[in-house]
């Protein structure tokens, strides 16, 4: 009966991480952009991103779920008890970032509870998770930040044609979309992209149904955008920013679940629960913080981060997608608000370092790294004392 009741708050703690994260980095970053180059207003892209975010939780959550439940402690399984403490903590800390409007890192902060907890339930580090997890949070701020400053760089330039080079880089984005492993591509249910499909029910040369899928791809994105351009620049600036954020939307959905609904795995698997009722389930708390909470967090980054603009919102949302999509592939947990904060100042210093608050990245920045130290640590120490008590 314990068990049952612990697995219920468990539950429950699962039920509020995924509003926190809906409120908070899914829900706000996807669309920041576009808000900020007054695409869309903030009160439509928070409704639009949470039914996006749940397609992609219910579409491509299952990767990141399994590694946060499995993959980041070894040597034991998270406990009910383990799993709504390190839930618990990682909530409050993202919540409280929601509501002191710093978006707080919540790929580093679950990660920071659940290993806490795991380690205080006597598990050994995952050492060879921790550098795959740790060369991409290291990356992302140099890839995506360094891709975004090229990007918008590149747009300024006079001597580049606005409506061959967005035509282009649509393109790049016809590719990514080509390559993302989706689970309706696959009938066994496993995930699996339109090129792995269609390379599946031919007979030709893999690598050359790969290319030529993946140029069709392009082609199709590139020449749609061309021609919206040619009815009006900023009308197809516009709708390409509106197709960037509904991209990295569905993509946030597909990573950020796993964050919430991830240390739950574990103890639903002895009721053979499968695994696509949870993902609704958790997409479903992230609708709810997308419509609830996330207009705070989409002010915050669209406006108070760097003034952004058509290009720049197209420079920064580009990278975003192909990491967040990267790290779905390889289920690994990251932050969309890094990839997003990052990819901004990337493309805000195009435009020179006075479109940049120094003084609230820098705050963003220790919020970041003190949320995965202090994370780990209450969870470790919360674990001690509810052990001792019980």
């Amino acid at each position: 009966m314990a068990s049952v009741v612990t697995l219920v708050v468990a539950a429950g703690a699962s039920l509020f991480m995924a509003w926190a994260i809906g409120a908070g980095s899914s829900g706000s970053t996807p669309f920041a952009p576009a808000v900020g180059a007054s695409a869309i207003s903030i009160m439509r892209a928070g409704f639009v991103v949470g039914i996006l975010g749940f397609a992609g939780a219910v579409l491509q959550g299952a990767n990141v779920s399994e590694a946060v439940g499995s993959e980041l402690i070894r040597g034991v399984t998270l406990s009910p008890t383990a799993a709504a403490i390190g839930l618990t903590t990682a909530a409050i800390l993202v919540a409280f970032g929601v509501f002191a409007g710093y978006p707080i890192a919540t790929a580093f902060t679950v990660t920071g509870a659940v290993v806490g907890a795991g380690l205080a339930l006597g598990g050994d580090p995952a050492w060879g998770k921790y550098r795959q997890v740790a060369a991409l949070w290291v990356a992302t701020p140099f890839v995506g930040g360094g891709i975004a400053y090229g990007t918008a760089r590149a747009l300024r330039d006079e001597r580049v044609a606005e409506r061959v080079a967005v035509p282009l880089l649509a393109g790049v984005v016809g590719v990514v979309l080509a390559n993302v492993e989706f689970t309706f591509f696959d009938g066994a249910g496993e995930q699996a992209s339109l090129v792995a499909a269609v390379v599946a029910r031919t007979d030709l040369a893999p690598m050359l149904v790969r290319a030529g899928v993946s140029a069709v791809a392009a082609a199709v994105a590139g020449l749609a955008l061309f021609w919206d351009l040619r009815r009006g620049t900023e009308r197809g600036q516009r709708h390409f920013l509106l197709v960037l954020g509904g991209l990295v939307a569905f993509s946030a959905g597909g990573s950020q679940v796993g964050l919430a609904i991830g240390p739950l795995l574990p103890l639903v698997d002895p009721f053979d629960i499968p695994i696509l009722p949870v993902l609704v389930a958790g997409g479903i708390g992230l609708l709810t913080g997308s419509w609830t909470g996330a207009p705070r967090m989409i002010k915050a980054l669209s406006q108070d981060y760097s003034s952004l603009g058509p290009r720049r919102s197209i420079a920064a949302l580009i990278p975003s997608f192909a990491i967040a999509q990267t790290a779905v592939f390889f289920g690994i947990p990251v932050s969309f608000n890094e990839i997003i904060v990052s990819a901004i100042v990337g493309s805000g210093y195009a435009a020179g370092n006075s479109a940049i608050s120094r003084g609230k990245m820098g705050k963003t920045v220790l919020a970041w790294v003190g949320s995965l130290a202090l994370a780990l640590a209450v969870s470790y120490g919360a674990f001690l004392a509810v052990s001792a008590v019980l």
